[in-house]
């Protein structure tokens, strides 16, 4: 198994529990959760393959879909286990992050993507599962959500990749790294409440 396939099989796991958990919040059937942890699982990705004109992992690789499927039964059986799934779904999402940008980073440069290319893909494929995700289930997306870090540790994520690359890193090292920010950046912002200033407006100018 390639570095980029585990990195495509873990991401789907755990972004499909985070698909799933969501879904028990609003108290889907069985199918449901299947459907959303497919899609969260794999809406990333997706977009990935597309743009690189690559074939689509899950396409390539049916067993992705039965990886997200096994994902949202366990939720399904599972979720109210949990003392708060409202708190537990961003913390197993960061993990997620953490691998989904990697893998996104890997693919780019597999098919010689330059570093535009890599930090697009490593944000797309960390972001636009989740971001689907909250918008089928009417949710405030994660990935916008105000005075939280989570496109920006994605991005810093594959940036940090792009670096290690430039200075002549092996890929595997330039994957640890990128995996290592995006995590470090999304706890602390979970855990301690890093951000970014945000807009406000102002009056206008008499």
């Amino acid at each position: 198994m390639s570095a980029l396939t585990l990195l495509d099989y873990t991401a789907v796991f755990v972004f499909a529990l985070t698909g799933a958990l969501v879904a028990s919040r609003a108290q889907l059937d069985i199918v449901g959760f299947v459907f959303i942890a497919c899609l969260t699982a794999v809406g990333g990705g997706t977009m990935r393959d597309v743009i690189l004109d690559r074939t689509v992992f899950w396409i390539a690789d049916p067993n992705v879909i039965l990886v997200a499927s096994v994902a949202a039964l366990i939720v399904f059986f599972t979720a109210h286990l949990l003392e708060s799934r409202y708190r537990a779904i961003p913390w197993i999402d960061a993990f997620a992050l953490a691998v989904a940008v990697p893998a996104g980073v890997a693919a780019a440069v597999a098919t010689g993507g330059v570093w535009s290319i890599i930090l697009i893909m490593g944000v797309a494929t960390g972001c636009f599962g989740g971001l689907m995700r909250d918008v089928v289930c009417n949710e405030v997306p994660l990935v916008l959500k105000q005075g939280e870090l989570y496109v920006t540790c994605a991005f810093a994520g594959a940036g940090a990749a792009v670096i290690l690359l430039h200075f002549g890193q092996a890929l595997p090292v330039a994957l640890i790294g990128c995996a290592l920010v995006t995590l470090a950046l999304r706890i602390g912002s979970i855990a301690f409440g890093w951000s970014l200033p945000v807009y406000k407006s102002r009056p206008p100018r008499a």
